[in-house]
């Protein structure tokens, strides 16, 4: 049984998603060993199908060494804006149960279910009532896990894949989580895994252990503590759904570095006409549009634009981060793109949008990189165009 005087979180997980709306789109992939990559030998693994992971091929695997594996490997290109689109209809029919969902990827999320499983019979009917109609309405396989926090949902979601429904109590904890290794427990990076192992620290049970709790804590600094707390199931219930949730956004990783502007639009016009239509369906407006781009080298940058009135418009959204990249791109080659909305009002609230009024660049941050940019280039006088205007 359930205690339900505690919260009650699912982790909903689709399995193997990519290679799943591959099979979805192609009836004959269904039973192949297939992987999602990109086209060439130097690209690697972004999903595998069940029946490839059977041969040891995995994702970030790179694809020559996944051939080498099962010389039989069905590789296809991915379609995102496929993928996108099935995930819009999970999240869509998920929503049906409860508000209260976080999601923590295009294929996986959170949901608290607390309130919503008081309408079964038993506390699990819900649990196999959505895995079931996943699979019969979207034709997605999905594994759930159910828990009283999110890490040990997480947890228990990977317990059993595909198809899984597991529960794991925090009473259950000793038995089932910390014998695991320590390279199971999620959230622990590869870089860190090596580190624990040559100071002993081989399974969960010894990272939640009271006696290398202080040699935890030199070794990982200052996220330790958090995961400790979880390995000895003390992770955090709350989820950050649209009540308290600061930003929304849509981003995607690419399947090759792209520089061309055409094809940089076509993917921001893809994500702008993801992010409108979730933020219409959770009733948001915002008035801070930003940009992230992940460049082939892994460097990063983020840019942002406040607007003085609230918006949720496609269009607005798309001239808004397009704006963003003319104004930013450093013309490096491009491996991840993303778009996000913040400072919110509900939808609900705002009466009336002011179609005409221009962007407000953020004053403060543009500043410093400009005065930063004059004192580097000689002779610079670098301005933004609002000033121009206003002088």
């Amino acid at each position: 049984m359930l205690c339900l005087s505690a919260r009650v979180i699912f982790h909903i997980d689709l399995n193997s998603f990519f290679a799943s709306a591959e099979i979805l789109k192609n009836s004959a992939l269904a039973g192949q060993p297939v992987v999602v990559a990109g086209l060439n030998r130097r690209s690697v693994v972004s999903t595998a199908s069940y029946e490839a992971r059977s041969y040891g091929v995995h994702s970030a695997m790179p694809l020559h060494m996944a051939m080498e594996k099962c010389p039989e490997l069905v590789v296809v290109q991915g379609d995102y804006s496929w993928y996108e689109e099935l995930s819009e209809r999970f999240f869509k029919y998920l929503r049906k149960f409860s508000p209260f969902i976080e999601p923590a990827s295009i294929d996986e999320c959170y949901m608290d279910v607390t309130e919503a499983i008081k309408a079964y019979k038993r506390p699990l009917d819900l649990a196999w009532i959505i895995q079931k109609n996943v699979m019969d309405d979207l034709r997605l396989p999905c594994s759930i896990g159910v828990a009283p926090n999110k890490f040990l949902a997480k947890m228990a979601s990977d317990m059993r894949k595909p198809m899984g429904i597991t529960v794991l109590r925090k009473q259950e904890v000793p038995r089932k989580l910390w014998p695991l290794p320590i390279s199971d427990m999620w959230g622990i990076g590869k870089k860190s895994v090596p580190l624990l192992i040559e100071n002993g620290i081989e399974t969960i049970g010894d990272l939640a252990s009271e006696e290398n709790e202080k040699k935890v804590m030199t070794l990982l600094g200052k996220h330790a503590y958090g995961f400790i707390q979880n390995a000895r199931g003390n992770g955090s219930s709350k989820l950050n759904y649209n009540q308290g949730v600061q930003s929304i956004s849509q981003s995607t990783t690419l399947d090759r570095d792209i520089s061309e502007y055409d094809e940089v639009k076509t993917v921001f016009i893809r994500l702008a006409k993801s992010l409108s239509t979730r933020a219409k369906e959770e009733r948001l407006q915002g008035k801070l549009i930003s940009i992230s781009i992940r460049y082939s080298d892994f460097s990063n940058m983020v840019r942002s634009v406040s607007l003085q009135h609230y918006t949720n418009d496609v269009n607005v959204l798309i001239e808004h981060a397009l704006y963003l990249f003319d104004h930013n791109y450093s013309g490096a080659p491009i491996r991840h793109l993303g778009i996000g909305l913040a400072s919110f009002q509900s939808a609900k609230s705002v009466h009336q949008i002011n179609m005409f009024q221009e962007p407000i660049e953020n004053t403060n941050k543009v500043d410093l990189v400009l005065e930063e940019l004059n004192k580097q280039l000689p002779n610079a006088n670098l301005t933004t165009l609002g000033r121009m205007k206003k002088s």
